[in-house]
Parts: C-alpha cells; sequence; structure tokens
C-alpha cells in the first residue's frame, strides 16, 4: 500500500498548525515540514513585546518540539530553503539540493516585513523574525533614543515596549493616526495620546525622506523639513508576502498564491496555501483576500488539513477576521469590518485611565459589521459571537452592549 505524503513548505503558525491538523483529522501518511530557519518553529507575536523586552526566552515561544514532533510523527527538515517548486513532478526542491516528494504541498511560507527603502549603513532594523529581533535588541543595549517608523501594529506594539524599556522613542507615520487602516480615528486618537502618557513622542501624518549615518548616529529626515536624530530606527511598514520562490512553478501568483475558495491554488488538486501568503476567493469580498492575522493561520490551517484529508467533503473557507494588540495597559481586540462601517459608537470610556470601551461599527443597512474592544472581553464575546450568527440590528445590539456588567479591566497581557 502506498503512503501519501504532504510535504508543507514553512515553519511558522500556518505551517505547525497544518501538520498538527492533518494528524487530528486522521491522516496516517508521511507529514514533513520545512522551515527556512534553523531554530525550532516559534510563534512570532511576542517578538514585538515579551522577547522585544527580554521577559521570555526563546523556549516560551515555541510551537511545537523535536519531540513533539516525533511523536506526531511530523518529520522536520529545518535551517533549509525551499528554493523550487516542481508542480508536475510533484517535488519540492531544497536549497542543499535535496528534493522532497508529495502528494500534496502546503504553501505556508508567510511573509518577510517590508524592507527599509531608506539606506542607512548599520543601525536600522525589521521585526518579523527571531534575527531580526536579536539584531535589534543588540542595539538597543548601547542606548540613545530610537525612531519608529511606521505606526501600524508591530511599530505601535514595538513603540510601547521600547519605551518601558527606558528609552526616548519617536513614532512617525504619515497616516493620522496609529492603527488606522484597522481601528480608525476613533480608537487610533485616544491610542496616540496613550503614546504620549507614556513619554512616546508622536509625528503622525508626516513621513520619512531618508535615514543617513550609523548605528548610534542615525539621522532621521521628515518630509516636513524637521530632522530627529536616533541611535536606532526600526522600520515597521508593513509586510511582503514570500513567494518568490514560486516565480516559475506555474501557479498564478499576484501579491501571494491566488487560491479557490478552498484555499488550493487556481488550477490544481494538488497544491494548497495557508496564512499570510495565501490569496483566496472570500464570497464577502469582490476580490481576492489575503490576511496577516495570527488568527486567521491558524484557522485556515485547519480548513486546510480538512480539505486534504476529506477531498469528497471541501468546505469553503471565509474566516470572521480577528486580530489583538497589546499596548501598554491596553488590550485591543478587533472583530470582523473594524472602521469601515457608515456608523459607528463608543461604549464606555476611550480616555479613562485605565480605558475600557468597545467601539461598534455599523453598515448602511444598520447591521452590526464590526467591533473593538479595549480592556473589555465581554464586549469582545459578545460582538464575536453576534457576528458569527450574522450580525445583528446595530441599534438593538449597541443597547446589549451598554447593559453588560460593569466590571473593572483586566490588565493588558505582556
Amino acid at each position: 500500500m502506498t503512503t501519501e505524503t504532504v510535504v508543507v513548505v514553512g515553519s511558522s503558525t500556518g505551517g505547525v498548525r497544518t501538520a498538527q491538523a492533518l494528524r487530528r483529522e486522521g491522516f496516517a501518511g508521511r507529514i514533513v515540514l520545512v522551515g527556512e530557519e534553523p531554530h525550532a518553529p516559534y510563534d512570532k507575536p511576542p517578538l514585538s513585546k515579551q522577547y522585544l523586552a527580554g521577559e521570555w526566552e526563546l523556549d516560551r515561544l515555541a510551537l511545537i518540539t523535536p519531540e513533539a514532533a516525533a511523536s506526531a510523527e511530523i518529520e522536520l527538515r529545518l535551517g533549509v530553503a525551499a528554493v523550487r517548486l516542481d508542480v508536475a513532478a510533484q517535488q519540492v526542491l531544497l536549497a542543499d539540493g535535496t528534493a522532497l516528494d508529495f502528494d500534496s504541498v502546503v504553501i505556508a511560507t508567510g511573509a518577510a516585513a517590508r524592507p527599509s527603502p531608506w539606506p542607512a549603513d548599520s543601525g536600522v532594523h525589521v521585526i518579523r523574525t527571531l534575527a531580526d529581533v536579536d539584531g535589534l535588541r543588540a542595539d538597543l543595549a548601547a542606548g540613545g533614543a530610537v525612531v519608529v517608523v511606521g505606526g501600524g501594529v508591530v511599530g505601535a506594539e514595538a513603540a510601547a515596549t521600547i519605551s518601558t524599556l527606558g528609552h526616548a522613542v519617536t513614532v512617525v507615520d504619515p497616516l493620522r493616526t496609529p492603527l488606522a487602516r484597522l481601528v480608525g480615528p476613533e480608537v487610533g486618537r485616544p491610542l496616540e495620546e496613550l503614546h504620549r502618557r507614556h513619554g512616546v513622542d508622536t509625528r503622525f501624518g508626516v513621513g520619512v525622506e531618508g535615514i543617513d549615518g550609523t548605528a548610534g548616529n542615525l539621522t532621521v529626515r521628515l518630509t516636513d523639513g524637521s530632522v530627529l536624530p536616533a541611535a536606532t530606527v526600526l522600520v515597521g511598514i508593513g509586510a511582503v508576502p514570500n513567494d518568490a520562490w514560486l516565480a516559475d512553478s506555474g501557479l498564478l501568483v499576484e501579491n501571494g498564491v491566488v487560491c479557490d475558495r478552498y484555499c488550493r491554488a487556481v488550477d490544481s488538486d494538488r497544491v494548497w496555501a495557508v496564512g499570510d501568503v495565501a490569496r483566496w476567493q472570500d464570497p464577502r469580498y469582490p476580490t481576492e483576500v489575503r490576511l496577516e492575522h495570527w488568527t486567521n493561520a491558524v484557522e485556515q490551517a485547519a480548513a486546510v488539513a480538512h480539505n486534504i484529508v476529506h477531498a469528497d467533503g471541501l468546505k469553503p473557507y471565509s474566516p470572521l477576521e480577528y486580530v489583538w494588540s497589546d499596548q501598554y495597559d491596553w488590550k485591543l481586540q478587533i472583530v470582523g469590518h473594524a472602521s469601515r462601517g457608515g456608523r459607528y459608537e463608543v461604549v464606555g470610556d476611550l480616555a479613562a485611565d485605565p480605558a475600557r470601551a468597545a467601539v461598534l461599527y455599523s453598515d448602511d443597512d444598520g447591521r452590526l459589521i464590526g467591533a473593538v474592544s479595549v480592556n473589555w472581553p465581554k464586549a469582545l464575546v459578545t460582538s464575536r459571537r453576534a457576528l458569527t450568527a450574522g450580525g445583528s440590528d446595530f441599534e438593538s445590539f449597541v443597547e446589549q452592549i451598554k447593559a453588560l456588567p460593569a466590571k473593572p479591566p483586566a490588565p493588558a497581557a505582556r
């Protein structure tokens, strides 16, 4: 009897969870998990928080240990990158010259930090991998002011962490508020004030023209003509999917691997994609969707594993978006289409110290489409349940949230 083989390319959350989910779904064949980094697979959200702060060691970031992988009969091929996918021959070619045969392959190579467009001799960093953060920590240890370019999740979280380490921090972003694309100005403005209360200088609505110098003696030139001196610069301006290795694969690759609604690569019944590198057809959107959220990688991995094992019972993947961010004493949780609605309502107090509030968003038809909670998990859970069920009448739902028991906010996890 021939044993089927699934090769999972990528050893971050999406890849590890796919391999584990295949076993839970009853797949009894061979599973090979390929990872470019030499370390055991690790979780990335803590990199900009607990690991950057020195509060957690590497072992606390582990997604799967070698012992757990062996127990689940998942073969680890770490420290070697996949360099080519031969769909016709059903092979993954590795950088060390070896080839892995497969019956199905799951592309889970994630995304890389968008590189800094402003060259400097040294002292300019990004955050995406363990090596990235180790390099940043080394420069931070020398002391001095830090400029963070980018006020999205990674930039804002890192700015909060670095400021708690005692550094003078300035955040620069051409958008008007932090996390603008996720939460809009309703939450962004109070979040900016939170950073200021913790001593972070904010320069929103202004861009960067150039970065010059070397580590310990850098100059950041802004579009308003001002100049910021810095010892270290962190650039957090988004991510790009790790899909270059698929350039000659014959797959449709456009800002990620283009997939059908089952997360199966277009024109192939043996190639699947999960996580940050996947763009799939979600009926709620006019074009393919690519999400860079931890929760999406976990849920998509489970969906792909099911569809590989149950070829006669494929299930389309259409998740409810969810993302969180921890900054100082704020635990932000975002579900659904926050900030995209035509109307919003704030319940609670975003200006309190500590804050406890929910911001609810409706569409033009008066239906709940998204929510942001700050230190209010009950409001988030209630919103998530309503959105999973298809949304609620917005006016009635606002009253439901207002009626939730008043409790002091739990401290944000670090």
